[in-house]
């Protein structure tokens, strides 16, 4: 099964979160897939978490390494179809690329983010509960 999985995921992972063992236990066998942007958003989550000093400099690298080792399949995402769904349920661009996948795709979405969880159900997005 392929599964398109966010930045919460990946960063939790990474991060060695309390939801680690969960999540790669959930995955383990299946394909992830995730759109095109993944990787920038991933730079971005770091510089943020840097900048709120939740990781130190010496970190970043470390943890980017980590994330890069993860297979995935990045897939391109129409962006005039995201940024609608952006501006309907006023969410970041970034949380509709990943519904637009899961949609376009017909595949389940795994997030640890409880809003963009909801925001799958309600536009009938299958989605993984860890």
């Amino acid at each position: 099964m392929k599964i398109v999985t966010d930045s919460s995921v990946f960063l939790a992972v990474a991060l060695n979160e309390p939801e680690r063992a969960q999540l790669v236990e959930l995955t383990e066998g299946h394909d992830l897939i995730a759109p095109d942007v993944l990787p920038y958003e991933l730079g971005n989550a770091l510089s943020s978490l840097l900048r709120r000093r939740r990781i130190q400099p010496r970190d970043v690298m470390k943890i980017w390494d980590i994330l890069a080792d993860i297979p995935v399949e990045l897939k391109p995402v129409a962006i005039r179809p995201a940024l609608e769904m952006a501006a309907e349920h006023r969410i970041y661009a970034y949380d509709a690329y990943f519904l637009m996948c899961s949609k376009h795709w017909r595949c389940p979405l795994l997030t640890l983010d409880t809003k963009l969880r909801s925001l799958a159900t309600a536009n009938h997005i299958d989605v993984l509960e860890i």
